[in-house]
């Protein structure tokens, strides 16, 4: 069924997989949760509000968040070029990755501190907390289970993003379902690719349930 190249072919391609989920998932992290913390204050409710900012904002991330990823890919491929040199490989499919996870992530960092009670940061203006320490003492460390049950989320997100692009020369396991299972009838070769992608979101998902349990307060 497999030989040692089409073997080591599969191993190659799940570490550009993993590569590209791993590096794309961090970067969207490290602009996402800024975005969700800017949503979550300057809501009308938050603790500084500035509705025509948040309006704003919201409105790019809802622009960003409506444009299907392969489209995505496309329209940016000027940027992905003159950022990396090339528009082909795994490395290529890191700044679409990027631009479309970042405001998904930025949601699910607004839905996850937005589950706070209300009365928690109440309390913490009352004992003067000035707006920095509300969002690095109360804010995030209040949500950190919810921050990485959507952590987990995004990551297999993503994972997904990195697969369809496959399809434009992406590299990793989805160029290998379809260069093998669709142009070359190679099926065995697509559904090992599958297996491989469902193993590996199910790593991501039992790791991150382990993590969320060991991070709620309430469990210990």
């Amino acid at each position: 069924m497999f030989n040692q190249q089409m073997l080591e072919l599969l191993g190659n391609e799940t570490l550009a997989s993993l590569y590209m989920t791993l590096v794309s998932t961090v970067i969207a992290y490290i602009l996402g949760v800024p975005i969700g913390i800017l949503l979550v204050v300057t809501a009308e409710d938050g603790i500084k509000p500035r509705p025509a900012f948040n309006q704003t904002l919201g409105a790019v991330v809802n622009v960003l968040r409506s444009v299907p990823f392969l489209i995505l890919v496309v329209c940016v491929l000027g940027l992905t070029r003159f950022l990396v040199g090339t528009t082909i490989g795994s490395t290529a499919v890191i700044p679409p990755l990027v631009i479309a996870a970042a405001p998904f992530v930025g949601r699910l960092v607004e839905g996850s501190l937005k589950e706070i009670d209300h009365g928690v940061i109440e309390a913490a203006q009352s004992m003067g907390a000035t707006n920095w320490q509300i969002i690095t003492r109360v804010l995030l460390p209040e949500s950190l289970p919810s921050l990485i049950n959507g952590a987990t989320i995004a990551t297999t997100t993503i994972l997904s993003y990195s697969a369809m692009a496959g399809a434009l020369g992406g590299g990793g396991l989805g160029a290998v379902a379809i260069n093998y299972g669709y142009y070359r009838y190679q099926v065995d070769v697509m559904w090992m690719a599958v297996v491989i992608l469902v193993l590996i979101v199910q790593l991501f998902q039992v790791a991150g349930n382990k993590l969320t349990i060991a991070s709620d307060k309430r469990r210990r």
